[in-house]
């Protein structure tokens, strides 16, 4: 984390473009809006996009913008997201699932740095700097042409690994006093701290929606609690099993390759709730339609 706080730190004073990895739930994107305060766009707007959550006939007229007319609905001229983020930063999260048609026309815009709304005739010229992100492995996504290459070499200018929860067990205890902070603030309530017992169970679990998880954990746990220490009845018991197999799991998954522990992760989880993906979606803090790609991806690498 030293080096990811070193790394944070030399791309606030830059703006170059960067591309953040890791697990979905690493806090990505506060990663990007930390990126974006400490840069000299810092004042400008910063405008988030999950490229996976828009469909993908919404997404061009979303990235840049219409005319009025230009297609059945458009009753007004829109402008689009980098538009919008004109004199700041545009944060694009899970960028490796945005189409390959769309691809072409971002590529563009990072070359050339002007976007042209559907159906408009002018080009517009935006400053824009780009923080894209991706819970996937990007260079295998290009070697599966999934992603472009030339677009991977133009983003990963500064590129910024997060690591999942699990292999950053002695940060736990830091994240739990910040959130019981944060949230004793939001509530109005008192909780002071988490109880030795709760903390071996958090420490304990697989953490498979990594600091997201964590901090809605905890959320729920100041608002449940009526005394000052968070104790395990305050614990969501299905989310931290008492069994040892999280714990077996987290010590296994320390020195695995980051593809296989997250493929790990997301299986687990979909078994745990008897693959309903919407459901693992919302523990994963990710979208059903993306656990729906890995799936099929890795069901064909399989079948291949």
């Amino acid at each position: 984390m030293q080096e990811v706080y070193r790394l944070i730190e030399l791309a606030g004073a830059s703006s170059a473009p960067v591309l953040l990895t890791g697990e979905t739930g690493t806090g990505k994107e506060l990663v990007a809006r930390t990126i974006h305060q400490m840069s000299e766009r810092g004042k400008g707007p910063f405008v988030a996009v999950n490229c996976s959550a828009i469909p993908e006939t919404l997404m061009e007229s979303e990235l840049f913008g219409h005319e009025k007319g230009a297609f059945t609905g458009a009753h007004e001229r829109k402008a689009g997201f980098f538009e919008l983020a004109d004199g700041g930063t545009i944060f694009l999260d899970e960028i490796t699932e945005m189409s390959p048609a769309l691809q072409v026309k971002y590529l563009r815009i990072l070359q050339d740095g002007v976007v042209r709304r559907i159906g408009g005739k002018n080009e517009i010229k935006v400053d824009v700097r780009i923080i894209a992100a991706t819970n996937r492995d990007a260079a295998q996504a290009v070697k599966d042409k999934a992603f472009r290459e030339d677009l991977y070499y133009r983003i990963n200018v500064l590129a910024i690994a997060l690591p999942p929860l699990r292999r950053r067990g002695q940060d736990i205890p830091l994240l739990v006093e910040a959130f019981i902070a944060e949230f004793n603030e939001k509530y109005g309530r008192h909780v002071k701290a988490v109880d030795e017992t709760a903390m071996m169970r958090l420490r304990d679990h697989a953490w498979p929606g990594n600091v997201r998880e964590l901090r809605n954990i905890i959320e729920r746990a100041v608002v449940g609690c009526s005394d000052e220490l968070i104790t395990p009845t305050f614990l969501p018991s299905a989310s931290l099993p008492r069994s040892d197999a999280s714990r077996g799991f987290r010590a296994s998954a320390a020195g695995d390759d980051p593809r296989a522990g997250e493929r790990e992760l997301i299986l687990r989880t979909l078994e745990s709730v008897k693959n309903n993906k919407t459901r693992a979606a919302v523990i994963l803090g990710t979208t059903p339609k993306t656990l729906h790609n890995k799936t099929r991806r890795w069901r064909m690498a399989k079948e291949s």
